[in-house]
């Protein structure tokens, strides 16, 4: 069962978008040093202006051309991008500039606090006191480590979470290739084992307990043979053949009624299938796996008493199906619900954990379905939800 591989696409595109955006916003800052340079230049020529002329007001009176730069000053500054606000000595609102868009004198006077936690207020003899901030370039250079460091950061966990992907999927790789040459050397021994159980079935005359061994003796090889197959599909790519729901219900109830205990203790396995075939695109052989996992663990957990599994099929309002392996046992506890489909965790003392984890892997990646542990009062009911 194919993994997907871990995403470098993914990871090549993010740093191609933080080195385009970092010479972007680079660029940016230069062409703001370079205006910030511009409005100094005009402001040390308007001093200098200042200091070698006056000229002619309206009318006979004449004003220093100082008073004109000072002016010209000002409108340089409000141009900066600087925000101001301009507070007179009785308190009130005498000039703003560079200030975003406030509903009210409550906001504003939220804004100036704001302003007087980044810089202290400089206070004008005659004028008041002026409250100001940081530019946008300012800003911008008070929050782009930050962001450096995020997007960094960031890297280096899709870097660590691919080598860790790229790890598992070459120990996959390695689990999937032991898993096909084991099924490929299984298939002497079950050639020699068909013979074997075709000369009994020459040999055993009338005998009725010989002919009903023979017969479940075929059972159990014609099992081995489809487990062999199992193997073989581990690591290839998912098939998509029409698989009817309600015959594999009935075998696979059929196989594990004449398997369970039934004398220390009863138990009844049995199969509910609809009226109509019930068919669903997908890997039968996997299919058939997934629902035997289901039934073994749900006969493992009635544990030395009475009970009864039931597998059931039905079609979905909405397309699909869904089928249901229920058993009326202890049921699954409610701390180990959420880890039950983990692999390596189990509640059996020789458990290896990996049979509801596999069986959801199939569900899931190869079925684009649901592997679901239902909430029931009694027992453990586990709904596997495929589509059409």
């Amino acid at each position: 069962m194919p993994r997907k591989a871990p995403p470098f696409a993914l990871v090549a595109l993010a740093v191609a978008l933080l080195l385009g955006w970092y010479v972007v916003y680079t660029q940016s800052v230069v062409v703001e040093l370079r205006r910030v340079a511009q409005v100094q230049g005009q402001m040390t020529s308007r001093v200098y202006t200042a200091l070698v002329d006056t000229v002619p007001a309206e009318g006979d009176v004449l004003l220093d051309l100082a008073q004109l730069v000072l002016l010209d000053l000002a409108q340089l500054l409000r141009a900066s991008g600087v925000p101001q606000v301009l507070v007179s000595p009785d308190g009130t609102v005498s000039d703003t500039a560079n200030l975003p868009t406030l509903r009210d004198s409550a906001a504003l006077a939220a804004y100036i606090k704001k302003l007087d936690a980044l810089n202290d207020p400089i206070e004008a003899a005659g004028a008041g006191s002026i409250h100001y901030g940081d530019s946008r370039l300012v800003r911008g250079l008070a929050t782009i480590p930050l962001l450096q460091a995020g997007a960094i950061g960031l890297l280096l966990l899709i870097g660590l979470w691919g080598l860790r992907e790229r790890g598992r999927a070459e120990r996959e790789k390695v689990w999937a290739g032991m898993a096909r040459e084991s099924a490929h050397q299984l298939g002497t021994p079950l050639s020699s084992l068909s013979g074997w159980l075709e000369l009994l079935e020459d040999s055993e005359g009338d005998n009725p307990a010989v002919s009903r061994a023979v017969k479940q003796m075929g059972q159990d090889l014609s099992r081995l043979d489809r487990v062999a197959h199992r193997f073989e599909r581990i690591g290839r790519p998912p098939r998509r053949d029409e698989v009817e729901l309600g015959g594999m219900v009935d075998r696979i109830a059929t196989y594990f009624a004449a398997r369970v205990p039934k004398v220390a203790r009863k138990v009844t396995v049995r199969g509910v299938r609809p009226d109509e075939p019930l068919i669903i695109a997908g890997d039968g052989v996997l299919l058939e796996w997934v629902l035997e996992v289901l039934v073994k663990n749900a006969i493992d957990a009635l544990g030395g008493r009475d009970g009864d599994v039931v597998i059931s099929a039905e079609p979905l309002a909405e397309g699909g199906a869904r089928v249901r392996v229920a058993d009326n046992g202890p049921g699954v506890p409610r701390s180990d619900r959420k880890k039950i489909f983990e692999a390596g965790f189990s509640t059996k003392e020789r458990g290896w954990g990996i049979g509801l984890s596999l069986a959801r892997r199939i569900v899931e990646e190869n079925h684009a379905g649901k592997l679901l542990l239902v909430d029931t009062e009694r027992g453990a009911t586990f709904d596997v939800i495929l589509k059409a």
